[in-house]
């Protein structure tokens, strides 16, 4: 896979796959499921593109019944195209999936979405917490409202959706929150919210574990790195989209569907039984030490 994207740009948050060049990879020939979440529920937040919808695809393909988020008016397209491929990619004996307009940085919505995956499906055995948001910034910069809404995406999000699915998760039930390599390296100085966020979901997932373990309930994370994704474009100028993931020793950014197997062996008791409080990195190459 070659290094670098053509110069484009999207002015507004989220940004959307349908518009980018080229379409981010959610899939693949050489992905083989094997069953791994046969009659699993799944909640994926950000489920409509990039990372959010490649774990989506796999899990469906792995035989999970899947719902996810998406922002409403600006995702409309890319969710219904989701929930098309879903559909297509379902095993036989796994639910309809279902999509859920939300805004998922206020508590009551985050209550809301549980409710109904609860209601559709009777309860959840894997909720991913993937949706996020970033903006270029420098500290002069910041703005009180946008930072809140930062972090009320990023990461409260993340506290508030647990907080109301543990009710509905049993013994043998996976959380996998979404951290990223900006906070563990300093390639990140551009980035100072969404980093700020990054670095507390680490902490957030590690004690989280350590509260659930008792509970037989696993929390774990995986740290991307330059993966091609809506949120690249919709942050970055042309000229950084035009050597995007260069800087990584693979000399190139991930595809969503290299990143979404991490979620698939989290989400998979048979193959994470004994991993907990642990965050997987794949983010080609760069070496964290975490």
């Amino acid at each position: 896979m070659a290094s670098g994207f053509p110069p484009q740009k999207q002015e507004t948050q989220p940004g959307v796959q349908h518009a980018m060049d080229p379409t981010p990879q959610f899939s693949s020939p050489n992905y083989k499921p094997s069953n791994k979440l046969h009659g699993k529920v799944a909640l994926v937040t950000g489920g409509d593109s990039g990372i959010g919808r490649a774990v989506c695809h796999c899990y469906a393909l792995e035989g999970a019944t899947v719902a996810f988020t998406y922002v409403k008016g600006r995702e409309d397209k890319d969710a219904d195209e989701t929930l098309r491929l879903l559909h297509e990619a379902k095993t036989k004996e796994a639910k309809e999936p279902i999509m859920i307009a939300t805004d998922l940085g206020f508590e009551e919505n985050c209550k809301r979405t549980v409710d109904e995956v609860v209601n559709a499906f009777g309860r959840i055995d894997v909720l991913v917490n993937c949706a996020a948001e970033q903006h270029e910034v420098s500290i002069d910069e910041i703005e009180e409202a946008r930072l809140e809404r930062v972090f009320r995406t990023n990461i409260f999000s993340q506290f508030f959706l647990v907080k109301y699915a543990l009710k509905h998760m049993k013994e043998g039930s996976s959380i996998i929150n979404t951290t990223s390599v900006v906070a563990y390296n300093a390639g990140s100085s551009s980035l100072l919210e969404y980093a700020s966020t990054k670095g507390a979901i680490v902490s957030f997932t590690r004690a989280l574990a350590l509260q659930l373990a008792s509970k037989g309930i696993r929390v774990n994370g995986v740290a991307p790195g330059p993966v091609w994704t809506p949120l690249i474009t919709a942050s970055f100028s042309e000229e950084a989209i035009k050597q995007f993931g260069s800087e990584t020793p693979m000399k190139r950014a991930a595809q969503p569907v290299e990143v979404a197997p991490s979620y698939v062996f989290l989400a998979c008791e048979h193959c994470s039984s004994y991993y907990t409080g642990q965050i997987l990195h794949p983010n080609g190459g760069s070496i964290v030490n975490a």
